[in-house]
């Protein structure tokens, strides 16, 4: 009986924070934040073909339209105007799925991508993206940004100049490759620091992106800006996807009931509190 009001209780809470999200989420500007998109390999980072192409379908129904980091960061920094309902799409790592999958699904649609490259991967290991493949994909709509040389979790560096090598040298190379500037960033795991920022700033970058779920807004801090993961969840159905996408803000706040009272030892009801 005990569970029974407890699952009760939860239910309630939920479409309170339901009903409260649909009414309150503020508009902002979505950054969906993907991984690998392949037929094989079913993990939380994995999108199958023909969910990511049937994700795209929606955004064009419902009348997105995909924008470049750089035009976000002028919105967000100049009040530059952007088209209706514009939506920017991120790929962290370089998977060579993005070339082989995600590319012509985005491609046939007319859409804009940014892809952050491991760049010390390119080229390197089977799975990651070649640079003749990244300079085909530069050519038709994709840009791309850095996600340093070898994916080191920024904050367990144990030096200023291991942090400086990684922010430095990737964007260093990338640029040498496409011949063109690298402006942006996604942090490896999201972890930063204030310090971290500010040498992210000052390698000249424009932005850099976390996943911290929620959109982003005019004002925010442009090295720490938000997205929305399309990842970490144990099924990618449509539903999902576009919960997400319009209620992130009830997102986070269901994922952040259940970690923190899985974290201390309410398992039983963290399983049974709802995740979008």
């Amino acid at each position: 009986m005990k569970f029974l009001y407890r699952f009760i209780a939860v239910l309630l809470v939920f479409l309170a924070l339901t009903a409260y999200a649909l009414l309150s989420e503020p508009s902002g500007i979505p950054v969906l934040n993907y991984h690998q998109i392949n037929d094989k390999d079913e993990n939380a980072l994995t999108v199958s073909s023909s969910q990511f192409a049937a994700q795209m379908d929606y955004l064009k129904k419902e009348g997105y339209h995909t924008i470049t980091a750089d035009e976000l960061a002028d919105a967000l920094e100049k009040g530059t105007a952007l088209p209706e309902k514009p939506v920017l799409i991120t790929f962290d790592d370089g998977y060579v799925d993005n070339y082989t999958v995600a590319y012509p699904i985005l491609k046939e649609r007319g859409m804009h991508g940014i892809i952050f490259l491991i760049s010390d991967y390119v080229g390197r290991y089977p799975n990651y993206l070649t640079w003749p493949q990244i300079k085909e994909m530069q050519e038709n709509n994709i840009e791309f940004g850095s996600h340093t040389l070898s994916h080191a979790v920024l904050t367990e560096l144990q030096s200023e100049e291991e942090i400086e090598n990684q922010l430095k040298n990737s964007k260093l190379a990338i640029e040498w490759h496409l011949g063109r500037p690298v402006n942006f960033l996604a942090y490896p795991c999201g972890y930063i620091t204030d310090s971290i920022q500010s040498m992210v700033k000052n390698n000249g970058y424009r932005a850099a992106f976390t996943v911290d779920l929620g959109r982003t807004h005019t004002g925010d801090n442009m090295y720490e800006l938000h997205r929305v993961p399309i990842f970490g969840g144990n099924t990618h159905t449509l539903f999902r996807f576009k919960a997400r996408l319009r209620v992130p803000r009830l997102a986070a706040f269901l994922e952040n009931c259940q970690n923190k009272l899985a974290k201390n030892g309410f398992v039983s009801l963290a399983n049974l509190f709802p995740t979008i």
